[in-house]
């Protein structure tokens, strides 16, 4: 009886009854507490556990030495070449995907608001074809205006040039150097004018491969836009599916694959067109500023063209600014060379200004890659594909990034320095 009562008194920590104190309500309430704390007991235990598993990262994936030996290798190799046999199909792809993945965001936005997901795919893209349409009719007027004020002006423009010729051949001629500048500066720019204004002409004699050059590039964006309404369509499937492939996360969107990718490529594509924009809107009020000065007359006048072009060139990383540099500079060539060593010095210090304040606050915070990668990624781009290559080239190699950033949590390859086995 003693070792029957004290072992209650130790699981309970409270005091044995004696055995005169065994009233009925002391015994039924002891009765009741040790129930209760047994009860409490494993729930506590199943929640501190399902914590502690949700604490914890996913176990890493780890690649055999024979996977890394044969099938990894022939992957690589598989995958080099379909991409090669697949040419331009894998390309129309790559540019649906990138599409897909930047109206994503809109789409899942539109789903929130309970909308199905067809007609949130409908509805994401009729804003953007009639954001694209509001853009071109606002820029198409003031554009095509000063394109045709241009071409009328052109003939001044070359009488300008050829005046200027002439004054250099005489200070040449008055200086002792004989070098017939004037016959041949007025053939040269003769030359251009009439290749300028007999442009149509000749689009107009190859109608037949242009026709076809058109039909060929409709189609794709046709393809392209098919594509990408199905891969949105689809989203939800794809993701699950990309999902199942790759590691398992750790249930967050911070470490969800899909998720981090279509950041990565929403981020890009966000960053460039701001970056794009700014940079256009700062050469053209800079040439505008130039033309009020009276240092370029002309940039008054083309401001929006020359502005508008070049922020489209911006697209293109690196060569871009040279290239959206050009039509001003050469416009000033044909007037007077002094300006065009002002407009030289003035894109000169845009870049400037675009590599060390505008570029690091945009893609700050998007690409974080190395730059002989994307100079490397840009070239490759542009030697495979051409212009479309190129442009596309670095929101892939941001989505390679944060595949290798993802695998490189979640997959550990087996040591070559343990036991082995027949490999």
């Amino acid at each position: 009886m003693t070792g029957a009562a004290e072992r209650p008194a130790e699981a309970g920590s409270t005091p044995a009854p004696g055995p005169g104190d065994g009233d009925a309500p002391t015994g039924e309430a002891t009765s009741d507490e040790e129930p209760a704390a047994g009860s409490e007991a494993p729930t506590q235990t199943a929640v501190t556990e399902a914590h502690d598993a949700a604490a914890q990262p996913p176990k890493r994936v780890v690649v055999p030495r024979w996977v890394q030996l044969v099938l990894l290798p022939l992957a690589l190799l598989g995958m080099w070449a379909l991409a090669r046999a697949a040419g331009k199909v894998l390309l129309i792809f790559i540019v649906a995907a990138v599409i897909a993945l930047i109206l994503n965001p809109a789409v899942a936005f539109l789903q929130r608001s309970r909308l199905p997901r067809g007609l949130a795919v409908l509805a994401v893209y009729l804003a953007f074809f009639l954001t694209l349409a509001g853009v071109g009719f606002a820029l198409a007027n003031p554009i095509s205006n000063q394109v045709d004020k241009f071409t009328r002006d052109l003939p001044h423009i070359t009488h300008e040039a050829n005046k200027q010729i002439a004054s250099l051949q005489r200070t040449l001629d008055k200086h002792g150097v004989h070098v017939h500048l004037v016959k041949q500066g007025k053939t040269a720019l003769q030359s251009i004018e009439e290749k300028v204004s007999k442009s149509a002409g000749k689009l107009a004699s190859f109608g037949g491969a242009l026709l076809t050059e058109v039909a060929g590039a409709l189609f794709d964006l046709v393809l392209v836009f098919v594509l990408s309404v199905y891969m949105l369509l689809y989203g939800n499937r794809i993701g699950a599916l990309v999902r199942r492939l790759m590691p398992d996360g750790d249930g967050t969107p911070a470490d969800d694959y899909p998720t981090l990718v279509q950041r990565a490529v929403t981020r890009y594509v966000g960053g460039q067109l701001l970056f794009s924009a700014v940079m256009g809107a700062s050469a053209g009020l800079s040439l505008y500023i130039f033309g009020l000065l009276g240092i370029f007359p002309d940039g008054r006048t083309y401001a929006i063209a020359f502005g508008g072009f070049y922020g489209v060139m911006e697209l293109v990383p690196y060569v871009g600014p040279i290239l959206g540099a050009l039509p001003p500079v050469l416009v000033a060539l044909f007037t007077d060379p002094i300006v065009a060593v002002w407009l030289m010095l003035l894109f000169i210090g845009l870049q400037q200004v675009e590599g060390h304040v505008v570029a690091p606050q945009v893609f700050g915070h998007t690409l974080r890659i190395n730059p002989l990668l994307v100079i490397f990624a840009l070239l490759l781009g542009l030697e495979l594909y051409g212009v479309i290559g190129a442009l596309v080239s670095l929101p892939i190699l941001a989505v390679l990034r944060e595949t290798a950033v993802y695998l490189r949590r979640h997959i550990s390859f087996e040591s070559w320095d343990g036991p082995r086995g027949l490999l």
